[in-house]
């Protein structure tokens, strides 16, 4: 067990969906002590002064440290990870609800690993019509890159102090996404491992326009062909050739153009697979391999 657990979390202009989170936070039946700690990277709605005065200030021991000096949530969890009394890290986002046990789970899980990762649900404070765009998996399943090692969810991911040490934190290279992924590969390099806390239950905030989900969906793909770049000679795979037709298959035969009695599906989804592999391609190309 943790003598002392510091809940970080990075933050860019969150409020008010930070509040909802810290009043899930103050919920948590966890008994022992903790300190949460808002690493604001540069917000300009006035969260300081927010923080300062707020009633869960005290109960939750919340501390507010600047990490505005380079912009990306990497950077932010390390400036948090830095300023933390912890020996348990554990990170949460901003704009998602943590649910009843959440905390509990992740602690007991880390107790025989050195690292942990929780379980992101979708259907919580998300509406149907923005749900139906994402496939998601059961919250026993712990994902995997393609087979290759387990990865976690950044917002909902624990590490023991020394195992932050020992990777050297967060990359703050991938200051756009996939600092989660990354550094769970990282743990693998170095022997470490990921333990999965399906209990660990956090209530996930999706992208909610076609236009955002879009531009996300090529983000989240380059980042794919980037960590492929960065460990495929930690043994990395491809994609398998059979995946990537089946894709494309899927993209030429359920396209929105066709009629929906023949495609059976919405926009939203045929888009997060059009917009990933499109990604794929564009972060091929930047990062000189082949990956689909």
């Amino acid at each position: 067990m943790p003598s002392y657990v510091s809940i970080i979390i990075p933050t860019h202009n969150a409020l008010p969906e930070l509040d909802e989170q810290l009043d899930a936070l103050a919920e948590q039946d966890y008994s022992g002590p903790l300190e949460v700690i808002i690493s604001d990277n540069g917000s300009t709605d006035g969260l300081r002064k927010h923080l300062a005065a707020h009633p869960l200030g005290g109960p939750l021991n919340l501390r507010w440290v600047d990490a505005s000096d380079r912009d990306g949530a990497p950077h932010a969890r390390n400036v948090g990870s830095e300023a933390a009394q912890g020996d348990l890290l554990v990170y949460a986002a901003a704009d998602d609800r943590v649910y009843p046990g959440w905390l509990s789970a992740m602690v007991a899980a880390a107790g025989e690993a050195d690292a942990v990762g929780g379980v992101i649900e979708i259907d919580g404070i998300n509406t149907p019509e923005v749900v139906a765009w994402r496939p998601e998996p059961g919250p026993e399943e712990q994902a995997r890159v393609f087979g290759y090692h387990p990865v976690a969810n950044g917002c909902t991911l624990a590490l023991w102090r020394s195992t932050y040490r020992e990777v050297g934190g967060w990359n703050e290279e991938y200051d756009l996404a996939g600092d989660d992924y990354e550094l769970c590969l990282r743990l693998g390099v170095h022997g470490l491992t990921l333990a999965h806390a399906p209990d660990a239950l956090v209530a996930y905030r999706l992208r909610d326009t076609l236009d955002t989900h879009w531009r996300r969906r090529i983000t989240l793909g380059r980042v794919e062909a980037r960590l492929y770049a960065d460990y495929r000679e930690h043994g990395m795979p491809r994609r398998p050739p059979p995946a990537v037709l089946r894709t494309i298959g899927y993209l030429i035969l359920r396209n929105p153009w066709m009629p929906r009695f023949i495609r059976r599906n919405n926009t939203g989804i045929w888009l997060f697979h059009a917009a990933t592999l499109l990604g794929r391609l564009r972060g091929s190309i930047e990062n000189r391999v082949f990956y689909f």
